[in-house]
């Protein structure tokens, strides 16, 4: 389709702004030039958006079993909420004894997430998961440098870990050490008492982690860890699994993250927004960043910890999205979250079971919220990789799972079903995945090429990520035509 400056025309118009109610400002700069601006009629531009939403897909237009990461339920109650004036139109820097409802909402969400998780504090202020892994991090960091212990520069993450935890331990300042999984996916014990040592600072793990396994030696894994002196910090990117039935405090964890974007309902894709609250033991609470809030009395106020590292970004967090979780939770109850975390780990282990018989699962046997297939002999087979695979389910009218990930699995297919989905929709998918796969038996030429009801094919992903055109290219002639003096 074409670009909206495309289909702009010299002189189009519309009346969109009401006329000035207020004094006209006098003395302000003005711009030398207009700015690059399309012109178009009131219609056109409605046409445009609205073409454009036809090309896009998400949750409210078909299954979307993207795996660790995926779009979740977003109730419409949740944005009855965030557009509420009063919250909408407070400003960051007004009075604390002015703003004390968002202060509760804070207040309430920081004791409820420190329940659900075990832990004993709460900060709201990273605004995204990978943020959230960094403020663990430096958590840990401050714990060891506050008793002189500067020995322990090395952080534990295992092999099947998220991609950011690595990148998060780097950026804190930490050698990263990998640990491997065993034959059953999970941690290997014996490896993870070789890496430990007294220059380990701490383990990065995800439970259950990104093969979809709830390790089962979750307890002696964080007893090694504290043994050899180092703290013990969980990737919530997988909570949605386990909310509300098991807790990391419970399990050993020293803190946590979590994902308010996933496990908590708020829509997250395009980039975000995105929320990662971070949770500690009462020995670290001290170092958590600054302010969190605490109620005196009836009264709510911003508190700054006395060792804390300071602050992680500007104000409190990404408030809307934590009005939104503050919602999601207050709806659906303790009991209302223990079902979701039952309902996801029963979708993926139905849909798993339906594609058992046709393709070969990772690690077969019980899985959590997520399952990994290999399509590694499938390939030596037929020739069609993961990517055809994926490209084939577009044109079954829904979105591919993850490709390639986790990195230990070859030709690795993530599916994550959701805890939303009926089982309707659950039999139609895993009737799609079976016919893709079977046309890659019978005609893997045609997968090969596919999508093929799509706005466009397959682009270079290559030239698209290390060349990207994202600027539309005017002319010469665009400024001369608008100079405004």
């Amino acid at each position: 389709m074409e670009l909206i400056f495309e289909r702009s025309k010299k002189g189009h118009r519309m009346d969109l702004f009401p006329a000035l109610d207020v004094p006209a400002a006098e003395g302000l700069p003005l711009r030398e030039k207009a700015p690059h601006l399309p012109e178009l009629d009131e219609v056109e531009l409605d046409r445009h958006y609205g073409q454009l939403e036809k090309q896009a897909f998400g949750v409210n237009h078909g299954f979307y079993p993207l795996g660790s990461c995926t779009m979740k339920y977003n109730p419409a109650v949740n944005e009855i909420a965030t557009s509420m004036k009063e919250f909408t139109d407070i400003h960051p820097m007004a009075p604390e004894e002015t703003v004390q409802g968002c202060l509760e909402v804070m207040y309430r969400l920081q004791q409820l997430l420190a329940a659900i998780t075990g832990m004993d504090e709460m900060t709201l202020q990273p605004a995204a998961g990978a943020q959230g892994e960094y403020t663990g991090l430096r958590l840990i960091r401050a714990y060891h440098l506050s008793s002189g212990d500067t020995k322990r520069t090395k952080i534990i993450v295992p092999d099947s870990a998220h991609g950011t935890n690595p990148a998060s331990a780097a950026m804190a300042g930490y050698e990263v050490v990998h640990v491997p999984s065993n034959d059953k996916g999970g941690v290997d014990l014996e490896g993870l008492r070789k890496a430990v040592g007294e220059d380990t600072a701490g383990l990065m793990l995800t439970n259950p982690n990104t093969l979809g396994i709830f390790d089962p030696n979750i307890l002696e894994i964080t007893r090694i860890v504290h043994e050899a002196g180092g703290l013990c910090y969980y990737d919530g990117a997988n909570m949605n699994a386990v909310v509300g039935r098991a807790r990391p405090g419970d399990m050993g964890f020293d803190c946590v993250h979590v994902n308010l974007h996933k496990t908590f309902s708020t829509p997250h894709g395009g980039g975000g927004p995105g929320s990662g609250p971070v949770g500690c033991k009462a020995f670290l609470a001290d170092f958590l960043p600054h302010p969190i809030v605490v109620k005196e009395g009836e009264t709510y106020h911003f508190k700054k910890m006395e060792k804390s590292f300071g602050r992680l970004k500007m104000f409190y967090g990404n408030f809307l999205v934590i009005l939104r979780a503050l919602t999601y939770i207050l709806m659906l109850g303790r009991d209302g979250l223990s079902e979701t975390s039952a309902h996801a780990v029963l979708n993926a282990n139905y849909l798993m079971k339906k594609l058992a018989p046709h393709m070969d699962m990772a690690y077969p046997g019980i899985c959590m919220h997520e399952f990994v297939m290999t399509l590694e002999h499938y390939k030596k087979e037929t020739g069609v990789s993961a990517l055809d695979v994926a490209k084939g389910l577009l044109d079954e009218g829904m979105h591919p799972p993850n490709m390639y990930f986790p990195l230990i699995v070859h030709e690795a297919l993530m599916a994550e079903p959701t805890e939303t989905e009926n089982k309707e929709t659950l039999d139609r998918a895993a009737e799609a995945f079976i016919r893709v796969f079977e046309k890659g038996r019978t005609d893997p030429k045609s997968l090969h090429t596919a999508p093929h009801t799509t706005p466009i094919g397959r682009p270079d992903e290559v030239k698209a990520a290390r060349h990207p055109h994202i600027r539309y290219d005017f002319g010469e002639q665009h400024d001369s035509e608008i100079n405004i003096s």
